[in-house]
């Protein structure tokens, strides 16, 4: 999920089978508004609740996009977990969050509304927004 979204959105293409128990790095340079970004993506391994969190995930860090499969009821409950520890990580500093519900095009097994997601999203001052890696949304 969280591995197919990270390269749909940096080569353009859907990948259904990705090995997830390493961690990659991603470059892409993008334009928002006539400004130039060079976005450094770090696709972590899979994280859970038992998950500790490296030092090096809060250097020189402008943002967090913390992704939950819409499918899966235990993902929306790790991603609280996560969320909580990366608050503990990084302390009272003000780093951008979004959370972002993955799978949205999965419709029949959807357990987590969207609305769900949005409140959590809000509950967190964070940012919110569902996607599909496989419809490149």
């Amino acid at each position: 999920g969280k591995s197919s979204l990270t390269i749909q959105f940096v080569e353009g293409q859907f990948v259904d089978s990705y090995d997830p128990t390493i961690e990659n790095t991603f470059t892409k340079l993008i334009t928002v508004n006539g400004q130039e970004y060079h976005l450094q993506l770090v696709d972590t391994a899979g994280q859970d609740e038992y998950s500790i969190f490296p030092q090096t995930y809060s250097i020189d860090i402008n943002g967090y996009i913390l992704v939950y499969s819409v499918t899966s009821i235990k993902s929306f409950e790790v991603i609280k977990v996560i969320h909580g520890k990366l608050l503990d990580m990084v302390g009272k500093v003000q780093i951008p969050i979004m959370l972002v519900g993955n799978k949205k095009d999965l419709h029949m097994e959807r357990v987590i509304s969207y609305e769900e997601g949005k409140a959590l999203a809000e509950s967190w001052n964070a940012a919110f927004l569902e996607s599909s890696a496989k419809e490149n949304q």
